[in-house]
């Protein structure tokens, strides 16, 4: 058996660190969740707003991104992933991505249907990995986090 990071000998590692980049702009809750990823040993990037977020992306290429939906100017998290996902380079259009929104908190509004709708199946509107509602609980981040880079290392070519 391998040792997990921050477990246990006889414990089974659930995943292999991953070079995650988090852009929010909120600054304490970077600081909480870089604690959390780096915990499990992850290598923890951090951006505070999309044009930051984008340049690190470029340069760094993470396996993973969380980006905050909302940013200073409104739906800034959004607009991050469409400029990714249009261009021609397949590491953009794959690159793994969980969202963090506090909308749901405010309003009924939802960024995804819970369930299929007809038009869309669960998580289908917005080509990103998964959606997390703020404040997210840490072992809810964990989970996705390792859900999200399972698959994606499941399937080669996805991120390069």
């Amino acid at each position: 058996m391998t040792q997990a990071f921050g477990g246990s000998a006889g414990e089974e590692r659930a995943v292999v660190p991953a070079r995650i980049l988090l852009v929010d702009d909120d600054q304490d809750l970077v600081a909480v969740l870089r604690l959390v990823l780096e915990a499990k040993g992850h290598t923890v990037l951090a951006a505070h707003d999309p044009v930051d977020g984008l340049r690190k992306i470029e340069a760094e290429r993470p396996e993973l991104l969380i980006l905050d939906v909302m940013m200073p100017d409104a739906t800034e998290g959004f607009h991050l992933v469409w400029k990714l996902r249009v261009r021609e380079d397949p590491y953009f259009q794959h690159v793994p991505i969980i969202m963090l929104t506090a909308v749901h908190q405010r309003t009924p509004f939802r960024f995804y249907p819970e369930t299929a709708d007809g038009t869309y199946a669960p998580g289908e509107y917005l080509s990103v990995a998964d959606f997390l509602d703020k404040p997210v609980d840490p072992a809810v981040l964990i989970r996705s986090v390792e859900r999200v880079l399972k698959t994606t290392r499941a399937s080669p070519g996805l991120v390069s």
